[in-house]
């Protein structure tokens, strides 16, 4: 009779402890998230979901730029590409109607596209190897001119399948056969077809200056984003629309275990496809996960449907640390230590980097990994490295190969940092030496797709 009470009061008591077990993460996460708020690296709302259950919501920080109005969880982002999810899975529900095939040529659809759309596949289009060049987003101001350009191009920038490019036009070439097929604009086709079966009650494609609810996106000097986009079909969402997407996903509401395969097979390892990234096992979806950045707005969602876990990061402040904070809830969900989140130097030094020497740039960071440890990413690998690409992308590249020479010295056995410097010594026209970081970064990384690529070029 003892063992049975026992028995009893245990099972009486783990809904219980489940409950504090929950509250508790909530706490940490909570003090995670407004630290980070508080050193300026997090605006926006956040929701973790675990073993289908909610642990964290909150709205974190100001609505606009005045800072009278705060978020709340009812306001609507932009999510940058993530809203390409929503023509990829329109693709695949065409596909499943047998309205189209993803081998169909483009000129099928788009006949006043020159020559070069006999030869680009919808498949291609899905996995960013068109060839199309990229939106003129200097000039274009609306589908229209987009359209217009698109006549002009004579050429490709490649044969389509060879190789990958990230670019929207394959977004605005989706889209529009999608309408070409349906008779609907694109946007309607959104909102009849995709929100409301996933029970989307709050999102908005396309919205304005006059739209309610919408958190508008400013930079590190206050300074207000546009909601102006030069193409159309950009979804927005809350948080609570935002999880039904990814539930809609995750359950095969909208389109099926095969065709979510195949918007999850990349032209190669580490690209991205129709929605993003991710993998299936036994025709379910066992993880996705996709970011998206906008003006300022800056999106991430990461699931993981075996854990019954979702977290659903969207920020109007985009700080580029949205995969360091997932990164400290995962953890935290998990029971383990977590690293807190650090400002990156190029936030707050981005003027004084500009007219710095390599070895300058190197002081700096020593003496703020003295004065601010708490403050600053100085030391870590990812932190050093986005530097040095600051630089190199300002075309400063001996102080760029400084910079991640100097990465090694602190993570010698990191294959993302030989292989940074062997692209520095690329970019710089210095084949030896980029031969030599590539084989090293190699033998670290045997997975290094792109090593193995440049490696076999430069040996020829």
């Amino acid at each position: 009779m003892k063992t049975f009470y026992k028995i009893y009061l245990a099972v009486l008591l783990l809904p219980a402890y489940n409950l504090v077990h929950a509250q508790g993460k909530a706490a940490i996460i909570d003090t995670l998230m407004q630290r980070t708020h508080r050193l300026g690296l997090f605006n926006g709302n956040i929701l973790v979901i675990d073993h289908g259950k909610k642990v964290y919501q909150n709205a974190i920080g100001q609505a606009d730029t005045t800072g009278k109005v705060k978020l709340t969880s009812e306001y609507r982002f932009h999510i940058g590409s993530i809203a390409k999810e929503f023509n990829a899975v329109g693709i695949m529900m065409l596909k499943e109607q047998g309205k189209l095939s993803l081998d169909d040529k483009v000129s099928k659809y788009l006949p006043q596209l020159p020559a070069w759309a006999n030869t680009i596949s919808i498949k291609n289009l899905l996995q960013y190897t068109s060839g199309v060049p990229d939106v003129k987003w200097k000039t274009v101001k609306s589908d229209a001119d987009n359209m217009d350009d698109l006549t002009k191009v004579q050429q490709l920038d490649f044969e389509p399948g060879t190789k990958y490019a990230y670019n929207n036009n394959n977004v605005f070439l989706q889209r529009r056969i999608i309408e070409k097929i349906t008779g609907l604009s694109f946007n309607r086709f959104v909102e009849e077809k995709l929100l409301k079966p996933a029970g989307m009650s709050t999102a908005v494609v396309d919205p304005n200056e006059n739209t309610p609810l919408m958190a508008v996106s400013y930079n590190n000097n206050n300074r207000p984003g546009s909601f102006f986009y030069p193409i159309t079909g950009w979804t927005a969402v809350t948080l609570a629309d935002f999880y039904k997407w990814e539930q809609a996903l995750e359950r095969f509401k909208l389109i099926s275990p095969a065709s979510t395969q195949i918007l999850l097979t990349p032209f190669a390892p580490g690209k991205q496809c129709g929605l993003g990234g991710g993998s299936m096992q036994n025709n379910k979806l066992i993880h996705h996960q996709h970011d998206g950045i906008s003006i300022n707005y800056q999106a991430l969602v990461v699931a993981d449907p075996l854990k019954g876990r979702t977290v659903i990061l969207m920020s109007n402040n985009k700080q580029n640390n949205v995969y360091d904070i997932n990164n400290a809830l995962q953890d935290i969900l998990d029971g383990k230590a977590y690293v807190q989140p650090k400002r990156p130097v190029i936030s707050d030094y981005q003027q004084q980097l500009a007219t710095m020497t390599g070895e300058q740039v190197i002081v700096l960071l020593k003496d703020l990994n003295v004065r601010y440890p708490e403050k600053y990413d100085v030391s870590s690998e990812k932190g050093i490295n986005e530097v040095g690409y600051a630089l190199m992308n300002n075309k400063r590249l001996d102080a760029a190969i400084d910079l991640f020479r100097y990465n090694i010295e602190l993570h010698p056995n990191s294959g993302n940092a030989y292989d940074s410097l062997g692209e520095a010594y690329y970019n710089k026209g210095d084949k030896q030496n980029a031969l030599k970081n590539y084989k090293r970064s190699l033998q670290l990384d045997p997975t290094n797709t792109t090593a193995k690529t440049i490696i076999a070029e430069l040996e020829k």
